[in-house]
């Protein structure tokens, strides 16, 4: 037993000691990489990490939301421009509703707290009907007290699903073209890759060159799933609360290190 307890006690201090070594020689082989401009980020493994830690689910939640600001902190040091993070999927909504009114009123407080720091223009993207109208109201302000600050640009994906995205997109298409009084043959024979393009939540932004998840999950579970045909991806074993610089780092070499053909 003391023989445990000591291993136990050394175990971190020597991670202490080599982590910040591997951290800058990770820096080093990044220094001259190319860093991707758009980078999603699928948040997961908060509840898991949670009963790991003998937790309640919104202690994990809540831990979740503070990694947030660290990531942020990390893209700006490797010059991401954007940042997509999915903090609520449309599969969310249907939890206990207690347990989804006091992860929506995290998620809210997080986004508050990001558009009150004035370094990145936040942006919510998602099927935002689908939420109260006090998140919706409050997401909103968020947008417009962080508009133009040009750090990052974060999108929040709050009540988001792949596919309802390409649904919502379809529709605003044949409705544009309804309203600009084209016939249904012609609003079929102009549909093409692009016009889907500028009718997706995140119109207007180039599609995301690496998809990272935590929690050791291994699909993309319908995120950015239009968008992320040719990303690459970068699977962590560490739930999001533990998500490390040093995993962050790890998922650039990654991204580095790959040669991306394009179907070529």
């Amino acid at each position: 037993m003391p023989n445990e307890i000591l291993r136990d006690q050394i175990k971190p201090a020597i991670k202490s000691l080599i982590y910040p070594l591997y951290e800058k020689r990770l820096m080093r082989q990044l220094k001259d990489a190319k860093t991707p401009q758009h980078v999603g980020v699928i948040l997961d493994g908060n509840r898991r990490w949670a009963k790991s830690n003998f937790g309640r689910p919104e202690d994990g939640h809540r831990r979740g939301a503070e990694k947030i600001v660290e990531l942020l902190d990390w893209c700006e040091e490797s010059d991401v421009g954007i940042i997509t993070l999915w903090l609520l999927s449309t599969d969310n909504l249907t939890r206990d509703p207690e347990e989804l009114d006091l992860l929506l009123k995290i998620i809210a407080g997080a986004v508050d707290y990001l558009a009150a720091q004035k370094r990145w223009e936040v942006r919510a993207l998602g099927a935002l009907d689908l939420l109260p109208e006090w998140l919706q109201a409050g997401l909103k302000a968020a947008e417009q007290a962080s508009q133009g600050c040009s750090s990052i640009i974060v999108n929040v994906a709050i009540g988001y699903g792949g596919r309802r995205e390409i649904v919502d997109a379809v529709r605003d298409y044949i409705k544009a073209g309804v309203e600009a009084d084209r016939s249904a043959d012609e609003i079929a024979q102009e549909l093409t890759i692009a016009q889907i393009d500028k009718h997706l939540y995140t119109k207007g932004a180039p599609d995301p060159e690496l998809v990272i998840r935590t929690s050791g999950e291994q699909r993309l579970s319908g995120f950015l799933l239009w968008q992320s045909a040719h990303s690459e991806f970068y699977f962590c074993e560490a739930y999001w609360p533990d998500f490390r610089r040093v995993d962050f780092l790890r998922a650039l070499r990654a991204y580095a290190q790959r040669h991306r053909r394009f179907g070529q």
